[in-house]
């Protein structure tokens, strides 16, 4: 992660997060979480997010590409969120 970087965890079931040398957060480096928000709590959001102009840009990688967007990600090269689709 580049300097100033911020890592958001927003899973609810989650594994535990392994310890790691505090030089890994150094230069303004931050790891936080979401707090965990109920059903109702999402149903207001999305019908508010139906009332507020969003744009949301999404880039859909094939499994086997997850290298390419880890690498297009790492170089600064999305806009938004890399999306990795299995096929069906």
């Amino acid at each position: 992660m580049d300097k100033g970087g911020h890592v958001v965890s927003g899973g609810i079931h989650m594994s535990d997060i392994p310890s790691f040398p505090y030089r890994i957060l150094w230069e303004e480096r931050k790891v936080s979480s979401v707090a965990n928000l109920t059903r109702r709590d999402g149903e207001e959001l999305l019908a508010l997010a139906g009332e507020i102009p969003l744009h949301t840009e999404v880039v859909p990688f094939p499994l086997e590409a997850a290298n390419e967007a880890l690498d297009r990600l790492r170089a600064g090269r999305i806009e938004g969120a890399a999306v990795l689709m299995m096929k069906e």
